[in-house]
C-alpha cells in the first residue's frame, strides 16, 4: 500500500513541470529534495548558486565556481567553497561534508594583498570529510583525496589515492577498472535520459 502512494505522489510530481526536477535527480548522487530546494530558493540560504547546496555550507562569488555533471560542491553539510579565483569540479566527482576548497589568499608579508588562483578537480574524484584544497591546486580523474587532508600541490596525472598533511600520493588506482565504471555511468546516464525524453513525450 505505501508503495503505491509513493508511486502516486512521484507521478504526480513528474507531471506538474515546476516540481518534475525532484523526479528527475531522484537517483542521482546528489537528488534535489524538497527540504534542500526550499532553504536554498525560497528562505534563501546559497541562492545565488545554480547547483543543489546544503543551507549549512558556504559558497562565496559563486558565478566563479563551475560544477560538472552530477556533481554539486557544498550538498554535503558544512562545505566552504570560496570562489575568489575560479574553482572548476568535473563530472560526478563527490564531495563529503565540511570539505574547504580555497581558491584565493593573501600575501604571506601583506595581508593587504590579495593573491588569486584557479582551482581544478578532475571528473570522477572523491573528496573525503575536513579535506581542504588550496589555491592554484589541480587534482587530476579518478583521484581518491583521504579524510582530512590538506591539498598543497597539484596531482595532476589523477588515479591515485592522496591523505595527508600535507597529502601526498599513497598508492595508485588501477586505471582499467576507472575505465570500466566510466563506461557503466555513461552507458547509465545515455539510458536514463532516453527514459526521460520518453516521459516528457508522453505528457
Amino acid at each position: 500500500m505505501l508503495g503505491l502512494v509513493k508511486k502516486g505522489i512521484w507521478k504526480i510530481v513528474r507531471a506538474i513541470p515546476f516540481t518534475r526536477f525532484f523526479y528527475e535527480t531522484r537517483d542521482t548522487q546528489t537528488p534535489i529534495r524538497f527540504g534542500m530546494w526550499f532553504m536554498q530558493k525560497v528562505v534563501g540560504y546559497n541562492r545565488d548558486a545554480y547547483w543543489p547546496m546544503h543551507f549549512t555550507s558556504i559558497v562565496g562569488n559563486p558565478k566563479n565556481i563551475y560544477a560538472g555533471i552530477d556533481t554539486s560542491p557544498g550538498y554535503s553539510p558544512g562545505c566552504y567553497i570560496q570562489g575568489g579565483g575560479k574553482v572548476y569540479v568535473g563530472d560526478y566527482t563527490q564531495i563529503a561534508p565540511n570539505v574547504g576548497i580555497i581558491s584565493s589568499n593573501h600575501d604571506l608579508y601583506d595581508s593587504r594583498k590579495k593573491i588569486v588562483k584557479e582551482v581544478r578537480i578532475g571528473k570522477y574524484c572523491w573528496i573525503g570529510m575536513n579535506a581542504v584544497i588550496l589555491p592554484g591546486v589541480v587534482v587530476g580523474d579518478f583521484t581518491i583525496i583521504a579524510a582530512g587532508a590538506v591539498v598543497t600541490k597539484s596531482f595532476e596525472e589523477g588515479y591515485c589515492v592522496i591523505g595527508g598533511n600535507p597529502a601526498r600520493k599513497i598508492k595508485d588506482l588501477v586505471k582499467k577498472n576507472a575505465f570500466l565504471l566510466q563506461m557503466n555511468m555513461s552507458i547509465t546516464d545515455i539510458f536514463l535520459l532516453r527514459i526521460l525524453k520518453h516521459s516528457e513525450q508522453k505528457n
